[in-house]
């Protein structure tokens, strides 16, 4: 039987151009924070999937938001932001499994975005004095996020 692989043929090529190799060999950080980094993107892709599939997109069964009479543009809203988060947690898991070399600069982005998050939530548009789960998780996130950037760029080992 012929083992060999041919790279010409039109699947491969593609796949190759859409997944280049792995830089996992370049990261010399921490092994913790690609691990954390994947958990941080199960985070982002399950709230996601949540904000696309359910019914009110998790406005009213979960962040416990009166949909009254704008309901229907809070939950397209709610499926808009899921859309943009489900594409950051498949950029956040590719970084995390197969280019090691863009953690810390992946991590950048999610604690800018978080922080976005939190100063919004908490400080700048607060509306109704009402928090969702997440503004509170976001409190928890954001120190461990931190800590996670500092491993990722100190020499911890290959992982």
């Amino acid at each position: 039987m012929d083992t060999t692989v041919d790279f010409n043929r039109p699947p491969r090529r593609l796949m190759l151009a859409l997944l280049p190799p792995s830089t996992n060999d370049a990261y010399a950080g921490s092994p913790l924070a690609p691990r954390l980094l994947g958990f941080f993107a199960a985070l982002t892709i399950l709230p996601a999937c949540v904000h696309l599939f359910l019914p009110d997109g998790g406005a009213g069964s979960i962040a416990g938001i009166d949909l009254g009479p704008c309901g229907p543009t809070v939950v397209a809203l709610f499926a808009w932001a899921g859309a943009t988060q489900l594409v950051f947690g498949l950029v956040m898991l590719g970084a995390a499994v197969r280019y090691r070399s863009f953690v810390p600069a992946t991590l950048v982005l999610l604690l800018v975005e978080r922080g976005l998050h939190a100063l919004n939530g908490w400080v700048l548009k607060t509306g109704s004095g009402h928090h969702p789960p997440e503004h509170y998780a976001i409190l928890v996130g954001l120190p461990i996020l931190v800590a996670t950037l500092i491993a990722s760029t100190r020499g911890g080992g290959r992982s």
